[in-house]
């Protein structure tokens, strides 16, 4: 219960802002020939795609529909960054591989992925929010944690007026479609946000628990992941009810002091967690995962362009966000999909690409590379802001493993 002056203590007011299969809702903006069809976003641009943006530049809209990319078409390790309801019918979804999955739904169409114009909807839409409710939490480029509590007309209603301004005002300015969940705190606020999916509002309370979460899959609470699944089922536990019926100390004994304690306070929807308008990186990182298995020795010259590239990138990331960090490592996935990492801390931060290719470098020196490599990532961490006990380095000879 928050304070609010003489008026004396309100409701605490949490929403969760979910854009509506996003990625795919803005390609929609440009290709509205396609509107109703199974669309799928994800893999790189092809030099087909390349060739049609050309021939229909500034008229993407006219593009006949046989001209456009199949899912069956697809060659490579792209993954499926979002589809549409439509395709989402045939059980495609987000993460799946675009080519393992292509026999689900073979007509499909693809498109690549276009993260600036996703980035500037995003921004749009977050504008919009702040204009209604300033105390926002970014958790990416489609989704935000709002606190409602003391903004104009967040108490309305349990909250539906504001949301429903809000989503208006974001389908005003950017033709696209939210979801908003409204509850005392962002554990329930993000599971409401899904029960009325595409363009609904919902608020729920703790009251509602029992009708409205306990019978839902243990699976829907944020922080539940797929082994943590997997065990409460070997335990029959299967819905969010049957885990908030399990004593606090069962399900520390059986899943450790922390996770089993959270369990059971997430079971029965309590989460005191503020909404952070700002918060710290805990690291920067880029990874590819590659079209085909790579070499250490027979594609070297390949590997190695790559993994200066990703070094050169991850030192502008630092720089662009102002940071340096002192720990850098890197990640690799082999050809069998197991994966090795490895890292080093040096003496002081860095944002410099050359220092942070030739520790990278370093520790690629600490990983077998016998097998084919399919994936890999370098990652600085540590972080301080530019200039608290950062020294950019000498640059000198990196270190030659690729």
């Amino acid at each position: 219960m928050a304070t609010d002056g003489a008026a004396g203590p309100v409701p605490r007011r949490i929403a969760h802002l979910d854009m509506d299969a996003f990625y795919a809702s803005v390609e929609l903006l440009r290709y509205p020939q396609l509107a109703g069809l199974p669309l799928v976003i994800g893999g790189g641009r092809s030099a087909h795609d390349e060739r049609l943006a050309a021939d229909f530049a500034g008229r993407l809209h006219a593009i006949p529909l046989p001209a456009f990319a199949r899912l069956a078409d697809y060659r490579g390790r792209g993954v499926i960054t979002t589809a549409t309801y439509a395709a989402r019918a045939f059980g495609l979804g987000s993460a799946m591989g675009l080519m393992k999955n292509a026999h689900l739904c073979p007509d499909a169409i693809r498109l690549p992925v276009d993260f600036a114009e996703y980035r500037r909807f995003s921004r749009r839409f977050k504008d919009v929010v702040r204009q209604h409710a300033p105390v926002m939490e970014d958790r990416g480029v489609d989704e935000v944690y709002i606190d409602f509590t003391h903004a104009p007309g967040g108490q309305e209603q349990g909250g539906r007026m504001l949301a429903e301004r809000i989503q208006q005002g974001i389908q005003a300015a950017t033709q696209l479609t939210c979801s908003i969940g409204v509850a005392p705190n962002k554990l329930l606020a993000k599971l409401a946000s899904e029960f009325h999916k595409p363009r609904g509002i919902a608020t729920l309370q703790p009251q509602d628990l029992p009708v409205l979460v306990w019978p839902l899959p243990c699976r829907k609470l944020n922080g539940v992941g797929p082994k943590a699944d997997q065990r409460l089922r070997a335990h029959g536990i299967e819905t969010i009810g049957q885990l908030a019926a399990r004593d606090r100390l069962w399900l520390q004994a059986h899943f450790g002091r922390a996770y089993g304690a959270w369990l059971h306070e997430a079971a029965w929807g309590r989460d005191e967690r503020p909404v952070l308008t700002h918060s710290e990186p805990v690291s920067i990182s880029r990874e590819t995962t590659f079209e085909r298995d790579l070499h250490a020795v027979h594609d070297r010259a390949e590997l190695s362009r790559i993994f200066t590239a990703l070094c050169q990138q991850v030192a502008q990331d630092l720089v662009a966000k102002g940071y340096a960090g002192r720990t850098i490592g890197i990640k690799l996935r082999y050809e069998d999909f197991r994966g090795a990492t490895r890292e080093q801390t040096m003496a002081q931060a860095t944002q410099d690409a050359a220092t942070i290719r030739r520790a990278a470098g370093q520790c690629l020196r600490r990983v077998p590379l016998v097998q084919r490599l399919r994936l890999l990532g370098v990652r600085v961490g540590a972080l301080v802001r530019a200039g608290e006990g950062e020294h950019g380095g000498v640059p000198g000879t990196t270190a030659q493993l690729f």
